[in-house]
């Protein structure tokens, strides 16, 4: 016996809640702002000038680095991995 259901194929009760949903993504959502104080802009161009002055440095040590006078110490280095290591 072959049972068929008619009618009820095209009922969806969830239709409604499909078409509200529909209707509310159309709506325009708000728009985030954003707003940066004077304070935070001055603390951008003071790490701009400290940006400049490391640039500054990385070009004296690749120098230093391609004629061969750079030196490193390892005394240095070693003692400040001993105090760092210490303080933890």
């Amino acid at each position: 016996m072959k049972i068929n259901q008619f009618g009820t194929q095209s009922v969806n009760p969830y239709q409604k809640n499909y078409d509200k949903q529909a209707v509310q993504k159309t709506v325009a959502q708000p728009q985030d702002k954003i707003e940066i104080s004077s304070q935070a802009k001055e603390m951008q161009h003071a790490s701009d000038a400290v940006t400049g002055s490391r640039q500054e440095k990385i070009a004296q040590l690749k120098a230093q680095i391609e004629n061969g006078s750079y030196k490193v110490d390892a005394n240095h280095i070693a003692k400040n991995m001993i105090n760092f290591y210490k303080k933890q």
